[in-house]
């Protein structure tokens, strides 16, 4: 197969990525984007498969088959939940393949020559983005996982720590870049480990969404540079789209929450003494309200706005939220859902479990879409959500939350919060929602309060 031939399967494989980015812009046609990745993906197999370069197979059809049925078995067991968890364990993998890629590159060049100062920027700048991309990746998936606390893990004159070593690695990787010493790769390496591991721990964990799409950018730099390494044009290209995709995607994500990327990494929300109400509500008094009280304000409404939030997802709610839409749509109520960009614990988690519930796109808007309609609406349902509908975020400036922008569930006639306990939300800071006059609770788990409440709506 000739250099040219190779060239443009690799243009092809490349347009289907952007058609498959393009796509995933919309609910309405993500499917045929991922359609469209799937097909490039597997053009881009198939020529590299046939790459005179390839001399052997083995090793190759291993990591293949031995990929493929890790692949399945993961995509089919595991619950929408766990997605964001899922997409930070596969972050750290690209992140570790970006290491190994430049420390055998650099080894195997070695035995041929002194290689290229070009080469050698490469290879540094490649394992380096994939060993803060690995070890950061590592410590988002098990604050996710709950392996580890989701609080952000503080101490005194961490930033200067961080400069410190940002300040050696640079040291060390020019210093490999010059004499090309195997020694400054692998202590470039160890220390960017480090420093991954470092820049991650004292995220909290409502900022996990932003540090989701965050890690997502520097796997698909790591990617492009390995890219860079092996000589390989789409694998430049690809990660280039994933890298400022991701990067598009954290500024988007910090704009809706008010805050900078710059103070995303320099610390996450929670840890901070926050004002009004403790957890556990010892200072102020809520309303608690059964299922058959918020089943009969729902079924009378005219217009009723969902705000599904992270809850609904740990109590796999959203069949049972589904069924809860149908019950009131029959009835002739009005029903849409609010998403905000950072509900859950990753980019569109929200809107994946609402699309996997069969809910109408046509019916699911964002936040800058819906805001405007609380106010008329006569019931606001909320499954689940915390900090992003917290008014705090507006009215306390002592709060970690002040300046975020928010769902205005509190203008709504009446709110119902289905919530397991008093307990914070993600950013560990008491929701003033809960103390409004038109707010009252509903305690239980959210899949069974959905159950009750449709149950009840269709006898009422």
């Amino acid at each position: 197969m000739s250099t040219d031939i190779f060239s443009g399967i690799y243009l092809v494989a490349t347009l289907l990525f952007v058609f498959g980015l393009k796509g995933l812009s919309s609910p309405k046609t993500a499917l045929r984007g991922n359609t469209f990745a799937m097909v490039g993906m597997a053009l881009a197999i198939v020529a590299t498969l046939f790459n005179p370069e390839v001399k052997t197979y083995t090793w190759i059809f291993v990591g293949l088959i031995g990929g493929a049925l890790v692949g399945t078995l993961v995509a089919r067991k595991i619950q929408m939940t766990a997605m964001p968890q899922l997409v930070a364990a596969l972050h750290s993998f690209v992140g570790l393949s970006a290491v190994l890629v430049s420390l055998g590159t650099y080894f195997s060049h070695r035995r041929e020559g002194f290689p290229s100062a070009v080469l050698l920027a490469e290879l540094v700048i490649g394992s380096l983005i994939g060993a803060i991309t690995f070890t950061g990746s590592l410590i988002a998936f098990g604050k996710l996982q709950e392996i580890l606390g989701s609080d952000p893990v503080k101490f005194k004159g961490q930033h200067f720590v961080n400069l410190l070593l940002g300040l050696i690695i640079i040291g060390f990787s020019t210093h490999f870049i010059l004499h090309g010493d195997s020694f400054s790769l692998i202590v470039t390496t160890f220390l960017a480990l480090i420093l991954g591991f470092l820049l991650i721990v004292p995220i909290g964990g409502a900022d996990m969404p932003v540090v989701v799409s965050m890690l997502n950018s520097y796997s698909g730099w790591a990617a492009s540079a390995t890219g860079f390494t092996l000589g390989n044009n789409l694998l430049i290209t690809t990660g280039a789209l994933v890298g400022s995709s991701g990067a598009i995607l954290s500024y988007i994500m910090c704009k809706a929450m008010n805050r900078s990327f710059i103070s995303v990494i320099l610390g996450g929300y929670g840890g901070e003494e926050t004002s009004g109400a403790v957890a556990g509500g010892t200072q102020k008094r809520v309303k608690s309200a059964s299922a058959e009280d918020a089943a009969f304000m729902l079924g009378n409404a005219s217009k009723v706005i969902i705000v599904p939030g992270y809850g609904m997802a740990v109590a796999q709610a959203q069949h049972a939220v589904k069924e809860l839409f149908e019950v009131l749509a029959e009835k002739g109520v009005e029903v849409k859902f609010a998403i905000h960009p950072v509900a859950g614990r990753m980019p569109g988690h929200m809107n994946v479990l609402l699309a996997e519930s069969e809910i109408p796109y046509d019916v699911v808007f964002e936040m800058d879409e819906i805001n405007s309609e609380f106010s008329t609406a006569d019931v606001a349902l909320v499954i689940g959500a915390n900090d992003v509908v917290n008014p705090e975020a507006k009215t306390d400036k002592k709060s970690p939350l002040y300046g975020m922008p928010i769902l205005d569930v509190y203008k709504s006639k009446q709110i119902f919060v289905s919530k397991r306990s008093m307990k914070p939300g993600y950013a560990g800071v008491d929701n003033g929602l809960f103390y409004y006059d038109n707010c009252s609770l509903v305690f239980g788990d959210a899949k069974a309060t959905c159950d009750a409440l449709a149950r009840s709506v269709k006898e009422g």
